[in-house]
């Protein structure tokens, strides 16, 4: 390990070595000539995200606003969950009847852990990779709140999708200013060891179900 750092930074120190002294780290302007916002339609956007979103396993079902409470209903009872985590401030009427909610006040890693699941909002989708991101403001809790349970129930208003990742960078801004830290999610959580065998709910919930709502 030693050996591959100092290597790098060798190399590091070879490719400055023209570099005067006196000249500030900032004085070469980084070339930005990626696409930063998108052109695609709000419904088209939607869509992408949608079908992006489920490309990573994730199941993804669109609602209108009036229809939220039943489709929370519909999709915590298809999964058999009935005692969820919840942040404080997750809206009264998403608190659908026939549940155990637990308010997240500091509950401890054992206890997000036995809970059936957990419901949050979020902060921003891209519908480029089908990301969402919680930055831990509004409906969104804190970061173990999301990463402990073993089911993710998200909402995300069609207002919150963005169709690439520099909008929603940008939107990210006063989350990153105040220092909070940030978790985006990519469907289920997974990962694969070296023969491509597929284990989901290792760094984080197994299942992943997204309500998208318009309106």
């Amino acid at each position: 390990m030693s050996a591959a750092r100092d290597e790098i930074l060798a190399r590091v120190r070879a490719a400055l070595r023209d570099v005067p002294a006196s000249e500030p780290a900032d004085a070469s302007a980084l070339p930005r000539d990626y696409r930063r916002t998108g052109a695609l339609s709000a419904e088209a956007r939607v869509a992408l995200f949608a079908a992006r979103c489920a490309d990573y396993r994730a199941t993804v079902r669109r609602v209108a606003a009036d229809a939220l409470p039943a489709a929370i209903a519909e999709a915590l009872r298809g999964r058999g969950a009935r005692r969820l985590a919840i942040p404080a401030d997750l809206p009264v009427n998403w608190r659908v009847d026939g549940v155990d909610w637990v308010e997240d006040h500091g509950l401890s890693h054992d206890e997000l852990s036995a809970v059936d699941g957990v419901v949050t909002g979020c902060a921003v989708a891209v519908a480029v990779n089908g990301a969402i991101v919680l930055d831990g403001s509004a409906a969104q809790g804190r970061r173990a709140l999301t990463l402990l349970p073993d089911y993710h129930l998200c909402v995300v208003r069609e207002e919150q999708v963005v169709e690439l990742m520099p909008e929603g960078i940008a939107r990210l801004a006063d989350a990153a200013r105040a220092g909070r830290p940030m978790t985006i999610v990519a469907g289920p959580s997974a990962t694969s060891d070296i023969e491509f065998n597929r284990v989901e709910g290792v760094h984080g919930p197994r299942t992943l179900d997204v309500l998208v709502v318009a309106g």
